[in-house]
């Protein structure tokens, strides 16, 4: 059964891909927003529209009756998994602003968690991001600041020696927080509003772990990561409101999106 819904998710992937290409002809990494709207919105038929907003209830009917269902199914199969990775330390820059206001109106919560105290969730501090250099393939070794950071690829003969490297190996930089590594993606964003006792995100946590049969520690792993990632209903409904306000301004024939603050701060928020 799992194996037959992962080829059905495939297709819907694929599928789901075309909400990208319907406002902005291409996917991934569209190039259609302007500042104060989207620049196809004269190309935007009913049509184009409507199919749209019939992938898009597509999706989310699948994550609902097929995705979760599935991934609590076979979870509760391999809870021993819920021991196995993990790391320490996650950050959150948070995202979805309901106001001009931020942090404070971001719907997902900005936050850092060390040493997995959930218990203990930070502000974010921009001043205690660094990135080093010291193992990739540019000059000096010293960790700074984005804003005082330098890309100066070595110069000097053999340039990118592997057997005489001095340990470097990399053409990326290594971002710190407060001189730690930190993970970030869905499961950072999901612990740090859980840790905050969002109060759409956290009974879903519960409701996994509940479900599983397992502990707290559990939430750290990749087990327990995708299902309260992909099942928020808070979230998720937050997302269709706002998809549905932005597609009503365009039946107006109002080029601009719901929310001139989320265009500018946050483009990904109402698309």
């Amino acid at each position: 059964m799992a194996t037959a819904h992962y080829i059905e998710a495939l297709r819907l992937q694929a599928k789901a891909a075309r909400m990208h290409a319907i406002f902005g002809g291409k996917n991934p990494h569209p190039q259609f927003l302007v500042t104060g709207g989207v620049s196809c919105v004269g190309d935007l038929t009913a049509d184009r529209i409507a199919e749209f907003l019939y992938v898009t209830k597509e999706t989310q009917d699948f994550i609902k009756n097929v995705y979760i269902p599935d991934l609590l199914a076979v979870a509760s199969f391999y809870k021993d998994w819920g021991a196995i990775g993990g790391t320490s330390n996650f950050l959150a820059y948070g995202d979805f602003p309901q106001s001009e206001k931020e942090p404070d109106s971001l719907f997902m919560p900005r936050g850092v968690i060390m040493n997995r105290s959930m218990s203990g969730v930070k502000p974010v501090d921009p001043a205690k991001i660094t990135e080093h250099v010291a193992r990739s393939w540019y000059e000096g070794k010293a960790d700074k600041h984005p804003y005082q950071g330098e890309t100066k690829p070595i110069q000097e003969d053999p340039k990118y020696d592997t057997k005489n490297n001095d340990g470097r190996y990399s053409w990326l930089k290594a971002p710190r927080y407060d001189g730690h590594a930190c993970e970030v993606g869905p499961l950072a964003r999901v612990l740090v509003a859980y840790g905050y006792g969002h109060k759409q995100i956290a009974p879903v946590v519960d409701k996994v772990v509940n479900t599983l049969g397992v502990n707290a520690d559990a939430l750290f792993s990749t087990l327990a990561a995708r299902p309260p990632a992909a099942s928020r209903p808070g979230h998720r409904g937050e997302m269709q409101r706002w998809v549905m306000e932005l597609v009503e301004n365009l039946k107006s024939g109002e080029p601009r999106p719901v929310s001139a603050t989320r265009c500018r701060t946050r483009p990904r928020a109402w698309v």
